[in-house]
């Protein structure tokens, strides 16, 4: 059964055995929505951008009937999908930014430079431009800049550099390709340390997907979307993310619209770290909605 990162405190922030109505924004492999579900969730709606996510979090989650919907789409339209199911305020929300389990272990997605396979990229394989795609038109200078802002990468000068030689002679298809040309001219550093073409694979990630565009205002949206007392978890992998997030919430309990549950971020434990080494580089924070004039709490489908 697939083990979600971070998930005792995913549910110890969430306290769904309070009961009510719970979105799980990145539902993937159905991981926390199980868990939560188990919890004493009375219902639970599943977004995704990955059609094939949700086809394996159907089979996970179909013990619980009716009591879980499972929507195709971005969890930056998470007020219109709650608006046209009729929901107002919600009990919790949990997003679980970034990859999935799913898209790196399957063969033919593009995440991973494990294997040599088509480069593609896109959590919703639909629609959008794929990595292949953006690598064969985007400008030198542009490439440059989206390597360094989005993967942090110090000699993406360097590496843009080479991907656009290389395309001049043939065009880069492949994870294999692009990982080669990344090695190629990214120093490897110390023994033990990342793959050299992480940053980059990284970047492109973020760029196909446009991940971090509206992030801040997901954040918001979800919080404002719950009753009172209601929560919001949200697990980053990265600095970009985790910054957007923490600046977000810092700024709604500022406002005394929520109350910061986690000054500083959560990480996972030793154990769960050897036993999933994804879990490495994540990041929990969490925020409960404050009780304002109007606003209603108990628990329940609104």
């Amino acid at each position: 059964m697939h083990v979600p990162v971070m998930r005792a405190d995913v549910v110890e922030l969430l306290a769904p055995e309070r009961g009510g109505v719970y979105v799980d924004c990145t539902v993937g492999l159905g991981g926390h929505a199980r868990a939560i579900l188990e919890a004493g969730a009375s219902r639970l709606v599943g977004l995704d951008r990955d059609a094939e996510a949700l086809d394996a979090a159907g089979e996970a989650l179909a013990a619980w009937g009716d009591r879980v919907e499972l929507v195709h789409g971005d969890y930056r339209g998470l007020a219109s999908m709650l608006d046209s199911r009729a929901l107002g305020a919600i009990d919790g929300v949990v997003a679980d930014l970034g990859v999935s389990s799913l898209q790196l272990d399957a063969g033919g997605r593009g995440f991973s430079f494990q294997r040599d396979e088509p480069l593609d990229m896109r959590f919703d394989r639909s629609a959008g431009q794929t990595a292949a795609e953006f690598l064969a038109e985007v400008d030198e200078t542009d490439l440059a800049d989206v390597i360094f802002r989005l993967g942090e990468e110090r000699f993406s000068r360097r590496v843009a550099r080479a991907i656009v030689a290389h395309r001049a002679r043939a065009p880069i298809r492949t994870t294999g390709e692009l990982a080669a040309i990344v090695r190629r001219v990214v120093p490897r550093g110390r023994r033990g340390r990342i793959d050299p073409s992480t940053r980059t694979f990284q970047a492109l990630r973020i760029r196909v997907n446009d991940e971090l565009d509206g992030l801040g205002d997901f954040v918001s949206a979800a919080a404002g979307r719950l009753r009172a007392g209601g929560r919001i978890v949200i697990i980053s992998f990265h600095s970009l993310e985790d910054r957007v997030v923490k600046q977000t919430l810092r700024g709604l309990a500022s406002a005394g619209a929520v109350i910061d549950l986690t000054r500083r971020p959560r990480r996972a434990g030793h154990d769960e770290v050897a036993a999933n080494p994804r879990a490495r580089s994540a990041k929990l924070r969490a925020a409960e909605r404050a009780a304002g004039p109007g606003q209603a709490g108990g628990r329940g489908e609104s």
